[in-house]
C-alpha cells in the first residue's frame, strides 16, 4: 500500500483560512471547478466504479430476495396474512440499503480524499477507511433509515398536505446532511455532531455546493439524454429486433452512467468538504481566501 500523508486518513484536521467575502457568481464558479476536479478524479481512478457497482449488486440482490419471498408467501394461498413480518422485513431492508450505500460511499470518499491530497490510492485504501468508521456508518444508517421511513409514512398517511410537508422536510434534511458522511469519517464525529458540522459547512459554502451540484447534475442529465438516441435508432430501423436490441443497449448505457454518476457524486462531496475545511479545490490548486470562519 502506498504511503499517505496524515490528512488522508481520519482524523482529518481542518486548516485555518483567511477570511474574505465571495460574490455569488464567484461561488458558483468555484462549484464548477469542484465538478471538473471531481470528474478528473474519476478519470484517474476508474477503479472507483467498482465500489458503487458492488453496492448496487448487494442492494439489488437483497431486494430481489425480499420480493421473491413475498411472492412465495402470497402465491400458494392467494392472500397476504404476514403483515408484521413484512413490516419488519421491509425496515431491515431499508436499513440494509442505507448501510450498504453509505459504507461504499465512504470508501469512495476515502479514495477521493487521498487523490485530492496528491496521493496514489487503491480501492483497498477506501475500504480500509470505511471499515475504520463502520460503527459511525452503522449509527448514521439507522438514523437515515428512520428518517426515511417517517417521511414516507407521513407522505402516505397525511394526504397531499403530508406529501408537501414530507417533500419539504426531505429536501431540508438532504441539504443539512449533505456533508455528514465526510464529517463522520474524516473528523470521526458522532452522527449528531456530524449533522451540526455539515450544517455549519453548508451554510458557509452554499453557493459552491449549489454550483457543484447543479453543474454535475446537468452534465449527467445531458449524457443521459444521449441514451435516447439508441432507442430512436431502433425505432427508425423499424424492426422489433432492432427496437429490443437498441433498448437493451440504452439500458446498459444508463446503468454504466449511473455507476459513474454515483462515484462522481461521492468525489464531489469530498471535494466540497475539503474545500470548505482547507480552502483548496485540490492539491496544488488553492482557490484563494474564503469568506468563512472555522
Amino acid at each position: 500500500m502506498p504511503p499517505t500523508t496524515p490528512s488522508t486518513t481520519p482524523p482529518f484536521v481542518p486548516q485555518q483560512t483567511t477570511v474574505r467575502k465571495l460574490g455569488f457568481f464567484e461561488r458558483l464558479g468555484i462549484g464548477w471547478k469542484l465538478t471538473k476536479v471531481s470528474l478528473g478524479v474519476i478519470r484517474k481512478e476508474k477503479s472507483l466504479l467498482l465500489l458503487p457497482l458492488i453496492s448496487f449488486l448487494i442492494i439489488g440482490i437483497s431486494w430481489a430476495v425480499f420480493l421473491i419471498s413475498i411472492f412465495l408467501t402470497v402465491w400458494p394461498s392467494g392472500t397476504f396474512n404476514v403483515v408484521v413480518p413484512f413490516i419488519v422485513g421491509l425496515f431491515v431492508l431499508y436499513f440494509l440499503t442505507y448501510f450498504v450505500t453509505t459504507f461504499f460511499a465512504a470508501a469512495v470518499m476515502g479514495v477521493a480524499m487521498i487523490r485530492l491530497n496528491g496521493g496514489n490510492p487503491t480501492i483497498g485504501d477506501g475500504l480500509r477507511i470505511a471499515k475504520q468508521n463502520i460503527g459511525r456508518i452503522l449509527a448514521w444508517s439507522i438514523i437515515s433509515a428512520t428518517v426515511g421511513v417517517i417521511l414516507r409514512a407521513l407522505a402516505e398517511r397525511a394526504g397531499w398536505i403530508g406529501r408537501i410537508i414530507a417533500a419539504g422536510a426531505g429536501l431540508a434534511w438532504g441539504i443539512l446532511t449533505y456533508l455528514v458522511l465526510p464529517s463522520l469519517i474524516f473528523e470521526q464525529l458522532g452522527p449528531w455532531a456530524a449533522v451540526k458540522r455539515s450544517g455549519s459547512l453548508i451554510k458557509k459554502t452554499w453557493g459552491e455546493a449549489a454550483g457543484g451540484y447543479l453543474t454535475m447534475s446537468a452534465i449527467f442529465v445531458l449524457f443521459g439524454l444521449v441514451g435516447l438516441l439508441f432507442i430512436i435508432i431502433g425505432v427508425a430501423i423499424g424492426t422489433v429486433t432492432a427496437i429490443v436490441l437498441m433498448a437493451l443497449v440504452a439500458i446498459v448505457y444508463w446503468l454504466i452512467l449511473a455507476l459513474v454518476a454515483s462515484a462522481a457524486q461521492g468525489v464531489l462531496v469530498t471535494a466540497l468538504y475539503r474545500y470548505a475545511t482547507t480552502g483548496q479545490v485540490a492539491d496544488g490548486f488553492p482557490t484563494g481566501p474564503l469568506g468563512m470562519h472555522y
